[in-house]
């Protein structure tokens, strides 16, 4: 891996999303390679039309509410590039990469991760300048 560095977001995104606010035990789905979870209380969001769940505690530690159903990631993240293949274990789940995509975490300290590829992590995110 690269050196892990501290990203912020070029400009606010959007994404729509939604609660998973009902009497149920969750779900589970395929994803970015690998079988994801969703608990009662995660959020189901579409980013651009892509669709996914992000864990309760996660979403609400790092989106704020624009509007009622739209959000924007707020927090910085950080982030290595990868010089291998391999997978990263996610809250949900897990996510393939391969050389070039992005290991992205939502702590300094590698947790709470998941993995993006180069071209959308860089577009998306610059190295925040302290």
């Amino acid at each position: 891996m690269s050196e892990l560095r501290e990203y912020r977001r070029k400009e606010e995104t959007t994404v729509t999303a939604v609660r998973l606010d009902l009497e149920t035990e969750g779900f589970t789905y395929e994803k970015w390679g690998g079988t994801q979870h969703c608990k009662p209380g995660d959020w189901l969001v579409n980013n651009q039309g892509d669709t996914y769940t992000i864990d309760a505690v996660t979403f609400e530690r790092t989106y704020r509410m624009v509007s009622p159903g739209v959000y924007a990631k707020h927090a910085n993240v950080w982030a290595e590039q990868a010089v291998e293949s391999g997978a990263i274990r996610t809250k949900e789940g897990s996510t393939e990469y391969k050389p070039g995509d992005y290991l992205v975490y939502n702590s300094p300290g590698r947790k709470d991760g998941y993995a993006m590829s180069g071209e959308k992590f860089r577009s998306l995110y610059q190295p925040q300048n302290r």
